[in-house]
C-alpha cells in the first residue's frame, strides 16, 4: 500500500480463483508475474520498485497504465477468465501483506469473482468523421448567422469580446450536437449490454465514450448493433470498439485506508464505546439523526450536526467493512491498537 515509503515490493494486478492446474499457473512467469494464494483466491502480483505514481508526469503515468492494462489483459487471454483488476498503482510491501489484503477483503473477491464469471468490458468510442464539417456546418447555422448580423449592425466591426460570445455560442451548438449524438447511440445499444459505464469525452472532436458490460457469449449482438448503427449515420461518426476486457469499469477493485484519528472521532460523535458491534452503530446512528434531522429540527446548527452525523456513520461503516472479515465475533473494539492492526479493507473502485 502506498502510505509507507519503501523501495521494493510487490505490484498488484488482481484476483484469480486458485487454479489446481500447475502447467497454467507456470505459464504467468512469461508475463513476469506470479500467484500469492491464500485458500480459494489467488493474488496475481510482480516484484516491482514501488513508484509514487503522484510524483510522475503524464507520459510516463500513461506508459504505465498501458503496462498494468495489457498485462492483465494477457493473462485473462491465458485462459484465466475470472480475473478482477486491482486499482491501478496498487502495491505491498511483502507476500504476508498480500495474504492479508486477500484475508480482509475475502468475501468480496470470491462474490465478485462470482459474479463477473464469463462477463467481459466492450468500450465504444465514438468521433466526428470530419469534425471540420461540423464546425462549417455550425458557422452558418441561424444562430450564429443571427449573432453575427446583429453585431456587425451594433458595431460595424467584431472586437475581441464579440469573438469570445461567438465562441461560446459555437461550443454550446457542439454540445447541444455531441449530446443528441451520444444519446441516440447510448439508446440504441445500451439495451444489448448488461450494465454501462459512461467515461469522459475528451475533447470537441469526441462525441461518445462508454464501457458496456456483457455476457461473453452475447458479445457479438452488441457488435451486430453497433455495425447497424455505424451504416445507418451516413459516415457522421467514426465508432472505436476494445474488447473484450476484464471489467475495469464495473468491478476494479482498491484498498481503502482508515486513519485511527478518523474512527476515534466518528466514536465520539456517535458516542460509542471501545467495544462495540455493527448493530449498536447503527442504533447510535438512527438515536443522532433522530435529534437532528432537517425534517424535524430546521436550525442551521442542527443541519451542520447532521452531516457530521451522517459522516460519522459512514466511517464506522468503513471500519466495520475492514474488521468484519478477520473477526470471530460480533463485537469488536475501536482500541487503537486494533483499529490500527484493521486500517484498511478492499471496495468495489467507484
Amino acid at each position: 500500500m502506498n502510505s509507507r515509503i519503501i523501495t521494493k515490493g510487490l505490484y498488484l494486478y488482481g484476483f484469480i480463483p486458485n487454479h489446481s492446474d500447475v502447467s497454467k499457473l507456470q505459464k504467468l512467469a512469461s508475463l513476469g508475474v506470479f500467484t500469492v494464494q491464500f485458500e480459494k483466491v489467488s493474488a496475481i502480483v510482480s516484484n516491482s520498485s514501488v513508484i509514487d505514481f503522484r510524483q510522475l508526469s503524464t507520459e510516463p503515468l500513461a506508459k504505465l497504465l498501458v503496462d498494468h492494462q495489457k498485462t492483465i489483459e494477457n493473462i485473462m487471454n491465458m485462459g484465466f477468465n475470472m480475473i478482477v483488476p486491482m486499482r491501478f498503482g496498487t502495491f505491498a510491501n511483502n507476500v504476508n501483506e498480500v495474504v492479508r489484503i486477500i484475508e480482509n477483503g475475502y468475501d468480496l473477491i470470491l462474490a465478485t469473482l462470482s459474479k463477473t464469471a464469463n462477463l467481459v468490458e466492450i468500450d465504444i468510442v465514438a468521433m466526428w468523421s470530419d469534425f471540420s464539417l461540423i464546425i462549417a456546418e455550425i458557422a452558418v447555422s441561424p444562430k450564429v448567422l443571427e449573432m453575427k448580423a446583429k453585431i456587425v449592425a451594433d458595431k460595424k466591426n467584431i472586437t475581441q469580446s464579440d469573438q469570445v460570445s461567438l465562441g461560446s455560442l459555437v461550443k454550446s451548438i457542439i454540445d447541444e450536437k455531441k449530446a443528441e449524438y451520444a444519446n441516440k447511440i447510448f439508446s440504441i445499444l445500451a439495451p444489448f449490454s448488461l450494465s454501462t459505464r459512461q467515461h469522459e469525452v475528451m475533447n470537441d472532436e469526441m462525441v461518445f465514450n462508454s464501457a458496456f458490460l456483457e455476457n461473453h457469449d452475447q458479445a457479438i449482438l452488441l457488435e451486430q448493433a453497433l455495425d447497424e448503427l455505424d451504416g445507418s449515420l451516413n459516415g457522421m461518426i467514426n465508432f472505436k470498439m476494445v474488447g473484450p476486457l476484464p471489467c475495469y469499469s464495473f468491478f476494479t477493485m482498491e484498498i481503502k485506508e482508515l486513519c485511527f484519528d478518523d474512527i476515534d472521532s466518528a466514536k465520539e460523535e456517535l458516542g460509542l464505546e471501545n467495544s462495540t458491534s455493527e448493530k449498536l452503530i447503527k442504533q447510535a446512528y438512527l438515536d443522532k439523526a433522530k435529534m437532528f434531522h432537517p425534517d424535524t429540527n430546521s436550525s442551521s446548527e442542527s443541519a451542520d450536526n447532521f452531516s457530521r452525523i451522517n459522516k460519522a456513520y459512514q466511517t464506522m461503516l468503513d471500519y466495520v467493512n475492514a474488521v468484519k472479515p478477520v473477526s470471530k465475533d460480533d463485537q469488536f473494539s475501536l482500541q487503537m491498537e486494533t483499529v490500527t492492526k484493521n486500517s484498511f479493507f478492499l471496495k468495489i473502485k467507484e
